[in-house]
């Protein structure tokens, strides 16, 4: 199980508002590459996100379930990434002075990632996730901004 934590510069209020955004998805997540849809009651348990992952010509079309939306402290996904397999990604959020420090813990449950050592899938999946997690705080900030604009 691959665990990653960062402090991030914005509210866990702005961060969850950049998760229940499902068109940002390929903003964040490391290897996603476009939207094609989500479920209209999107982020609620048992909604799905329609995307795919890779890198043109080599996409595959895939799927993303919601497992818990508690809002704004913890988030949990169940993403099927075929042919690799199917991995649960845990968000949970904590404030933080000013800011919040973000939590994201990976593993695999099914496929050929799940049967990779530990040692091996967990330092792969750590620097995925440093990236995805980078990536989303600044969608969370760019929130932060339009909030601090539409204000002044």
């Amino acid at each position: 199980m691959s665990v990653n934590v960062r402090r991030f510069a914005c509210t866990p209020e702005e961060v969850f508002t950049a998760l229940a955004d499902p068109w940002v998805f390929p903003t964040w997540v490391v290897g996603a590459s476009r939207m094609r849809g989500a479920d209209g009651h999107f982020p609620e348990p048992g909604s799905r996100l329609h995307h795919s992952i890779g890198i043109w010509p080599f996409v595959l079309n895939d799927e993303t379930s919601v497992e818990v939306w508690d809002r704004p402290k913890r988030f949990v996904l169940e993403a099927k990434t075929r042919p690799v397999g199917t991995e649960r990604v845990v968000i949970e959020v904590q404030p933080r002075g000013s800011g919040c420090l973000v939590r994201m813990e990976e593993h695999a449950i099914t496929g050929i990632a799940s049967r990779i050592p530990t040692p091996i899938i967990d330092p792969i999946l750590w620097i995925r996730n440093r990236e995805a997690l980078r990536r989303l705080e600044w969608v969370a900030r760019g929130i932060s901004r339009q909030k601090s604009h539409k204000a002044g």
